[in-house]
């Protein structure tokens, strides 16, 4: 929220889209040039899965003149910054946290999490999303403030997030200990029932009144977790607002009801708290832009920037609602991949494609759903019926069984070399040939993502300035390659 604008506000008053990236005028250094000071290492993806992220042979690196022609080119411009990366990851759903805290056995969970979140023999996960109750991926309906049907607790009096206290502040704390810069934002899919005018966490919107007393919730929940030594760097007022599910939780809420709670309701509860989370609206799908546009135009002193999700429109929206608003952030929060999209190739490519084009579209974020779901899917909601969505990784409650799914492997390739504080920096693409992402991190080291579109194996000819990198590509194939740079001597 932006903080330093308060007072002068006025708080009493797994689809894939093929799009371009439509940029926001960036920013650019003056003209300098580089150069690679290490060894060039290859992290490799093919779709007959041969290769699964697996590190291959180090890249040959030419001088200008000498490169070999034939294969397709990819240009890296370091002189050209966009935005500052905060990182990639998924949820931890009461599921997730309930088959990898108590399914696995500890010494599976532990190396788990370190699979997710240790940078070094891990792929270094550094954000999560949390869902604030329960959704459609939980054992149980609950909130933090359940009392029986008809009675209200405007006091707050029985708030508490003793579910948690089981399965997911336990993993949330053990995540953070592997990987201290680890970022957690926070996403209720439904209000307590008595705020709701169908009085449960199923269909309905929050009541204007109790507009004051959510906002108060949200502020105790971030007061809860951060005794707990967990901060939350960031939160939506409600996940999929223009969607009221009738079988788990939500919450419908349109563009002026999220401008009136956040003006009454959140902010003045962050102010009184002295709260410095962030606020992102929306927190739905491209295809409604004019959400996001409505409220930014009513209270960009409010809130610091939008959340987006894949399931419709094209994903230039993001781009299109930055460049009228270029002072607001960012953040992709939820792509889940799922038996909608057969596997392997096609939910693979699907999910780099989509992960390099949130990024070029100016995302902070890559956030897919569900770190764990079982061998059917769930665990579920009562009443929901089967799910059809994958998780990151199967936990089988049968066997105990860890199985590693195609999403660990698609977000290895943009999490693992991404530090956190990264800046993307520009990179050449050419739709439907190959497409490319390319991120400068804190210490010079460059992460690319480039993905070999064609059904033809080709050379990708990485270009910085007078050097050249020569990879081989498969048809189909996926690399991340990564180096140091720097700055050449006048």
């Amino acid at each position: 929220m932006k903080m330093t604008k308060l007072i002068s506000a006025g708080l009493t008053t797994m689809l894939v889209a093929c799009y371009p990236s439509i940029p926001v005028d960036p920013q650019p250094d003056p003209e300098k040039r580089f150069e690679i000071t290490s060894p060039v290492e290859v992290y490799l993806s093919t779709v007959d899965q041969t290769h699964l992220f697996t590190k291959v042979e180090d890249a040959s690196v030419f001088t200008k003149g000498q490169a070999p022609t034939s294969g397709f080119d990819v240009r890296i411009n370091p002189n050209i910054k966009y935005q500052t990366i905060v990182g990639s990851g998924a949820s931890f759903t009461d599921s997730s946290a309930f088959l990898i805290n108590q399914v696995l056995s500890n010494e599976d969970r532990d190396q788990l999490m370190i699979k997710l979140f240790d940078r070094e023999e891990g792929i270094g996960l550094s954000f999560i999303r949390q869902p604030m109750g329960a959704s459609d991926f939980a054992r149980d309906f609950y909130t933090y403030n359940d009392v029986p049907k008809g009675q209200t607790d405007e006091t707050l009096q029985y708030f508490s997030i003793d579910h948690d206290r089981v399965d997911i502040i336990p993993l949330l704390q053990q995540a953070l200990r592997i990987n201290p810069d680890l970022k957690i934002m926070a996403s209720p899919w439904s209000a307590p029932g008595w705020m709701k005018t169908t009085d449960s966490t199923v269909g309905g919107q929050l009541k204007p009144q109790y507009y004051p007393v959510y906002g108060e919730y949200f502020a105790k929940f971030i007061q809860a977790y951060k005794d707990e030594g967990i901060d939350i760097y960031a939160i939506t007022p409600q996940n999929e607002p223009l969607y009221v599910p009738v079988h788990y939780p939500g919450l419908g809420m349109n563009a002026q009801q999220q401008t009136n709670f956040i003006k009454n309701g959140l902010v003045p509860a962050f102010q009184k708290a002295n709260i410095d989370t962030k606020i992102l609206v929306y927190d739905h799908n491209w295809d409604r832009k004019d959400y996001p546009l409505d409220i930014l135009k009513n209270i960009p002193d409010l809130v610091d920037g939008v959340a987006w999700h894949v399931y419709g429109g094209q994903v230039t929206a993001m781009s299109e609602v930055k460049r009228e608003f270029p002072d607001h952030d960012v953040y992709f929060t939820e792509a889940s991949g799922g038996e909608w999209v057969p596997p392997f190739e096609q939910a693979f490519l699907g999910e780099i494609k989509t992960g390099i084009d949130v990024f070029r579209n100016h995302s902070k974020t890559y956030v897919l759903w569900n770190f764990a779901l079982d061998e059917n899917n769930g665990p579920v909601v009562p009443g929901f019926g089967r799910s059809t969505v994958r998780g990151m990784v199967t936990v089988n409650q049968q066997t105990g069984e860890l199985t590693y799914n195609l999403d660990y492997y698609a977000l290895a390739h943009f999490s693992k070399f991404t530090q956190p504080n990264a800046i993307r920096i520009d990179s050449t693409k050419a739709e439907g040939n190959y497409t490319s992402v390319a991120f400068l991190n804190p210490d010079q080291t460059v992460n690319l993502v480039v993905y070999n579109m064609s059904n033809q194996s080709r050379n990708a000819l990485i270009h910085l300035d007078d050097q050249t990198i020569v990879i081989p590509m498969a048809a189909k194939a996926v690399a991340t390659v990564t180096f140091k740079i720097q700055e050449k001597p006048e």
